[in-house]
């Protein structure tokens, strides 16, 4: 597994990470502890490094998870977690005094003694970012945190954020059909040197081909049956890009999976995608992604392609993106 480094920060982990989410919650039903374990120490022994979870997956469950299958390897592993969207009073909190509580409880959760990257899960309109940063500045001279994230973010308040306590990552959702970071916060950590984590990649699933416009989601436990871009007419309308992602792996001799993400590791050396694995059979596929070479010529003719697809609904339901910046 090739390496990267997030952005000047001297965290360097696999060029692929590994979302765990979905082993606990959001795109289907829970696997069981022994199955996750399995899996996630799998990804370690693949060649991944670099494991994401949060508080709010679950919730709890899935650092519960995490925790368990890295214990024998913590010392050979980076784990990121995330604070702040979800409180005993209901809703977004990044209080100082709850930033504290959250990271005593996720160090317990995740059996350790310190979080590698420790991200504000969505921002807080309520505490000012300045805040924020400095209650994670001080939990990094404790020891007790080693690198402050942010994710869902906006320019501004990462620039602001990053004033009082570097920042070291930035996770916005980022694949070759939700592109909105390009925009603003793609350039600022370039400027800044900032590691760029894109959660989603493989856009929640729809990019590795296998869903199709009859496929269903249940709203018990997949988030994805409250997205626009994944109702039926939205799945629909979008499957021209997969009909050109298809056609151009067959063309390179690769997975579509592998494509959409060597698309996105090509983009700049910042970027450390976190595709959700909860299978064996998707790592080994996605592992390849950083050894796949996109010429200048490839990249170009995607960028074509794209120009002539339109992508159909928002990226996430409107609860979702109110509590988001771009």
């Amino acid at each position: 597994m090739k390496k990267r480094v997030l952005g000047n920060s001297g965290l360097e982990v696999s060029a692929i990470g590994m979302g765990c989410m979905n082993l606990s919650f959001g795109t289907g039903k829970a696997v069981s502890t022994r199955e996750g374990v399995r899996v996630i120490r799998g990804a370690f022994e693949k060649g991944i490094t670099f494991f994401d979870t949060a508080e709010a997956y679950g919730p709890f469950t899935n650092e519960e998870l995490v925790g368990e299958a890295l214990i024998p390897i913590r010392k050979e592993v980076v784990i990121a977690t995330k604070f702040g969207m979800i409180s005993e009073e209901g809703g977004l909190n990044s209080r100082p005094e709850h930033i504290r509580k959250v990271a005593e409880a996720s160090l317990k959760r995740l059996r350790t003694d310190y979080l590698d990257l420790f991200y504000q899960h969505r921002v807080d309109p309520n505490v000012p970012i300045e805040d924020v940063a400095g209650t994670v500045g001080d939990l990094i001279a404790e020891g007790k945190v080693k690198h402050f994230g942010l994710s869902e973010v906006g320019a501004s308040t990462i620039r602001k954020a990053h004033v009082v306590q570097p920042v070291t990552a930035v996770q916005n959702q980022y694949s070759i059909w939700t592109r909105e970071p390009e925009q603003y916060v793609l350039p600022l950590c370039e400027e800044l040197g900032i590691g760029f984590v894109p959660w989603g990649p493989l856009g929640t699933g729809f990019l590795t081909g296998t869903i199709t416009a009859e496929t269903t989601f249940d709203p018990e436990t997949d988030l994805r049956s409250s997205f626009p871009r994944f109702t039926k007419g939205a799945m629909q309308a979008n499957m021209p890009l997969i009909k050109m992602l298809n056609a151009f792996a067959l063309k390179k001799g690769i997975s579509t999976v592998q494509l959409a993400l060597a698309w996105l590791l090509s983009k700049n050396r910042l970027i450390v995608p976190i595709p959700g694995m909860d299978k064996l059979d998707y790592i080994d596929d996605n592992i390849q992604a950083p050894n796949v070479m996109l010429t200048a010529e490839d990249l170009i003719e995607i960028e074509v392609a794209l120009t002539r697809i339109s992508i159909q609904g928002e990226r996430l339901s409107a609860e979702l993106l109110a509590i988001s910046e771009e």
